[in-house]
Parts: structure tokens; C-alpha cells; sequence
């Protein structure tokens, strides 16, 4: 729909205070219905200022132009609507009528962010690609990606490695998790990453006796399974435990802790992240 020639009957300025997706959308939507080929688009970007503005609508004089905006900051909005008028140029304010009507009916102020969609948008998108690595790199899987890591958890199973990885994720930070188990041997990658980035899980062995004991039942293996026994248990946390200590990282007991604050206090601890 764009484009550079200048013998369309009409002109329309897209102004925006972001990228303009908004209005373009909106417009394109309009000008469809009545042919394209008459109608031609100009898209004016991180207009922030009045100067940028003013020089918009010096280049809209004495053309057939509409000028279209997308601008949250009342006094740009203001000039735009004051400068137009007087230099005889048609605007369409696109959302500033929506946000005032729910600003009556929510009975609040907007922020008056420019590219505030934008931004949420981003972070959205940012919070799917950690809950992705976070899936991809559970239980020790895919290791070549352990560098990308925020954190790296690690401890035996039924430590709640898989939840906390995921919480994270969905905080916005790529959580990778490994497993430590006695007759397998530790992952290199572990040892080749900055000791603050290794989160270290360790449990009461009474308490992750009676984990593990609910998980063979729900799985409806029979309680007397090594995986369940005390002396398993103490071995595997022993076990872990050198490891933790070898690597130099931070070791967390979750005894009777919610993965919410195992995960506050690995954030308060890497104030880095």
C-alpha cells in the first residue's frame, strides 16, 4: 500500500509516538474500503517532540493530507490538534478518545507511555522464549544451551527442580535444571559455568522419603523400592552435597518451602538478574 509517488488523491500522515502499528493497522483498515491505488500512506515514527511535529506539518501544507496519530502525551496531542487546525489540516486522533472513555469509566489516569503496548509485547514474547528454554533444558536435557542459563539448579530427585525452573521461567528468567545422581556422573558444562550462576537444592531426608514414597504410590510401584529407602536417600544427598560444595555454588534447604520462596531468595541473592 505504500507508496513513494505523489499523485494520489489523497495523503495520509501516520503519526506515532512508538512504531505505528497501531494506526497503520487502523488506516489500512479504512483506506481498503476505498481503494488503495487513491490512497497513499506516510509513516512518521518516535515522533517525540514538538520540533518533529512541526515538521510534519510543515510538510502536510498545501497538500491534500489527513494527518492520523497514535501520541499519548497530552501536549503533543495539543500541538498536533492546534498547529493543524490552523494550517487548515484534517487529524484523526485514534485512540485518544478510547483512553479518555476508559479513563472516565475506570475512574483512573492512563500512563501516558509512549510504546507502552510495545514494551508489554516484548516482555510477553520474553517470557515465552525462558518458559521454552526452560522446558528444553529440564532435567539435564540439551546441556550445549547451559551457558545461555540465568540460573542452573541442580540437586536429587523430588527436590522441586522442575517447578522452581519453571516458576522462574515465568519470572522472565531462563532457568535450566540438572539432576544429581550418584552412578552418573556430572555434566562438565557444570563445571565450566560461573559458580553464582549454580543453584544448589538440598531437603530433609525424612521429608524426601515420604515425597518419594507418595510418588512410587501414584505411580503404583511398591514403597520398598530402593529409590524410597533411608539409606538410598542419605547416599544421593551426600552425594549431592560434595558435588554443591565442589562447584562453589549456593545450596538452598526447600524443607517445607514453597517454590515461591525458593525463588524469592535465589532473586534476592543474585541481585544481578
Amino acid at each position: 500500500m505504500l507508496s513513494s509517488t505523489n499523485d494520489k488523491d489523497l495523503t495520509v500522515f501516520i503519526v506515532s509516538d512508538s512504531i505505528g502499528e497501531t494506526a497503520e493497522t487502523v488506516v489500512s483498515a479504512v483506506a481498503s474500503q476505498f481503494g488503495t491505488d487513491q490512497i497513499e500512506l506516510k509513516k512518521f515514527t518516535n515522533v517525540t517532540s514538538i520540533a518533529k511535529l512541526s515538521e510534519i506539518i510543515s510538510r502536510a501544507k498545501d497538500r491534500k493530507v489527513i494527518i492520523a496519530y497514535t501520541i499519548v502525551l497530552p501536549e503533543l496531542c495539543e500541538y498536533l490538534e492546534e498547529t493543524a487546525q490552523t494550517a487548515g489540516i484534517p487529524t484523526i486522533d485514534i485512540i485518544g478518545p478510547i483512553m479518555s472513555k476508559f479513563s472516565e469509566l475506570l475512574g483512573q489516569k492512563p500512563e501516558l507511555e509512549p510504546g507502552l503496548n510495545r514494551k508489554l509485547d516484548q516482555e510477553y514474547f520474553e517470557r515465552i522464549s525462558c518458559i521454552d528454554y526452560a522446558i528444553r533444558c529440564d532435567d539435564g536435557k540439551d546441556l550445549r544451551k547451559l551457558e545461555e542459563a540465568d540460573v542452573v539448579i541442580i540437586g536429587v530427585s523430588r527436590t522441586s527442580k522442575t517447578p522452581l525452573s519453571m516458576y522462574l521461567a515465568h519470572q522472565g528468567y531462563k532457568a535450566a535444571n540438572i539432576p544429581l545422581v550418584p552412578e552418573v556422573n556430572v555434566p562438565q558444562e557444570l563445571y565450566d559455568l560461573p559458580s553464582k550462576k549454580l543453584i544448589g537444592l538440598t531437603i530433609d531426608p525424612t521429608i524426601l522419603r515420604n515425597i518419594r514414597e507418595e510418588r512410587l504410590h501414584s505411580m503404583k510401584f511398591k514403597k520398598q523400592a530402593d529409590y524410597a529407602t533411608t539409606d538410598r536417600i542419605l547416599e544421593e544427598l551426600d552425594f549431592a552435597e560434595e558435588i554443591m560444595k565442589s562447584l562453589g555454588c549456593m545450596i538452598i534447604n526447600v524443607t517445607n518451602k514453597s517454590i515461591e520462596e525458593t525463588a524469592n531468595r535465589i532473586l534476592s541473592e543474585r541481585s544481578d538478574l
